[in-house]
């Protein structure tokens, strides 16, 4: 099940928020982990009993934790390394055993050895999300950053927590622990979630479907021309953002309508003058997440600058690997890992002048590094570069669009982010005075017209649902 399908809809949302309200403050946690386990199962039901397994070993072993964090530092250690190695092996098998096999049967072809089976292991949607939550949380225990929940109900629910499981933003319990024990609901919040909801429901189906077909037009061309591969790389772009940011918005949108705020995750990334402001408007939990719970304790910025650069290097390599197992997301992560140790070198990052070559500069390497997302494997992904930057193809006679469909595709995706990211989401962030009735009716107008399209097109998952 998807936000963007009208089982959630019509169904599934207006049952789980009726019976929400109804229930009395103390059972709520109770109804957002059922409901959010039926969510879950929608998808496969085997997989639930995986899902609920991560949850009690977390919280067992923050209880460990937690009993010997001021009488034993080294045994609560011991806890917590038990817990993070029994959460990256679980994240290590399901979504990387296939591709280690892989890999390694590519080094036995090439010495001439028989090749090792396939695993053939099935990804569980959301892994990535819930284990990362997982982690922060018991982390954050034996720091002391948080006091150990003794409720498992509050614990199951915010691992299960719905509007974020699938896609997130990546939450950190010491970040909502507090909205657990208490929290508001109102007519005002309902509706403020409302209208996120809608927004975010907006970007994905009206402007990522539609553009998601220029794009894979693009890069399902077997000789594509050069205009043919920036179309798709722009297209891909734009694709991406507004998928990813549209599930934002409604995961967040869904929380305000149950009394919770996440953090926000997008903030107009594609305006950033270096990658080092990129990752601060850029899935901004994951950023953080990364930041705090990897790069840090790698040292961070505290060595030498040569070990600064290893530890950027480090943590933008693993986190392309988080995204996927693929070796396009290695390349992806060593590139913006590269970029962010030399915009540190140089202080790049830091630099006021030449604003608007900064950001032709920054749009042009996260748009190169997009196209590893996309593409199917690094040989892909090359011989993809190589037509755009192949100016002897700007006119290629293998294209298969012609001059007119390249530009009106053009201006269409340019047009569409820029009215968006300038009129819509401004509207609902109350960035411009408006008369209290058009904000909401120029949403809803957009919103319906959505709803329309998914009612007429087929099944759209969203992107970041594969990693």
């Amino acid at each position: 099940m998807v936000f963007s399908s009208s089982v959630f809809l019509f169904l599934f949302l207006p049952i789980y928020l009726a019976i929400y309200y109804v229930v009395p403050f103390r059972y709520k946690s109770w109804v957002i982990l059922l409901g959010s386990y039926s969510f879950y199962a929608w998808w496969r039901v085997d997989f639930l009993a995986l899902f609920i397994t991560v949850t009690l070993w977390n919280y067992w072993l923050a209880l460990k934790i937690a009993q010997h964090n001021d009488t034993d530092r080294k045994k609560a250690k011991r806890w917590l390394t038990l817990a993070i190695g029994g959460n990256l092996s679980t994240l290590a098998y399901f979504k990387y055993a296939d591709f280690g096999i892989d890999s390694l049967n590519s080094i036995l072809l090439t010495l001439g050895a028989s090749p090792l089976p396939l695993a053939n292991v099935i990804l569980p949607i959301g892994i990535s999300f819930y284990i990362f939550q997982a982690i922060s949380y018991v982390v954050d225990v034996y720091r002391k950053d948080v006091p150990v929940t003794k409720r498992l109900v509050d614990f199951a629910a915010f691992i299960a927590l719905f509007p974020q499981l699938i896609a997130g933003p990546v939450l950190r319990y010491k970040d909502i622990a507090d909205q657990f024990a208490s929290r508001t609901h109102s007519l005002a919040l309902f509706g403020e979630g409302v209208l996120l909801f809608m927004i975010g429901f907006i970007k994905k189906v009206l402007i990522a479907d539609s553009v998601a077909t220029i794009a894979d037009e693009s890069f399902l061309l077997a000789e594509p021309s050069f205009y043919d591969a920036w179309l798709g790389a722009i297209a891909y772009s734009i694709q991406l953002y507004f998928d990813f940011s549209g599930y934002s918005d409604m995961a967040c949108g869904l929380g305000l309508m149950m009394g919770f705020r996440f953090i926000q995750n997008f903030n107009r990334p594609y305006v950033s003058l270096s990658i080092t402001e990129f990752w601060r408007r850029w899935h901004i939990s994951l950023s953080t997440w990364l930041r705090d719970y990897l790069y840090i304790p790698l040292g961070g910025s505290r060595g030498s600058s040569l070990l600064t650069y290893r530890n950027l290097l480090l943590t933008m390599l693993l986190g392309g690997l988080w995204h996927g197992a693929n070796w396009t997301f290695i390349f992806w992560g060593a590139l913006h890992g590269t970029v962010l140790a030399l915009e540190r070198l140089t202080g790049w990052s830091n630099k006021d002048n030449l604003k608007l070559f900064r950001l032709i500069t920054t749009m042009l390497i996260v748009i190169i590094g997009w196209v590893a997302f996309r593409a199917n494997d690094v040989g892909q992904a090359f011989y993809y570069y190589s037509i755009m930057f192949d100016f002897s193809a700007m006119e290629g006679a293998n294209s298969q669009t012609n001059p007119s469909y390249r530009a009106i595709c053009f201006l269409s995706i340019g047009l569409s982010y820029v009215l968006f990211e300038n009129v819509v989401t401004r509207f609902s962030q109350r960035s411009i005075a408006l008369p209290s009735l058009i904000k909401p009716t120029l949403v809803f107008s957009l919103f319906a017209l959505s709803v329309s399209k998914l009612v007429a097109s087929a099944y759209s998952p969203f992107l970041y649902f594969q990693f």
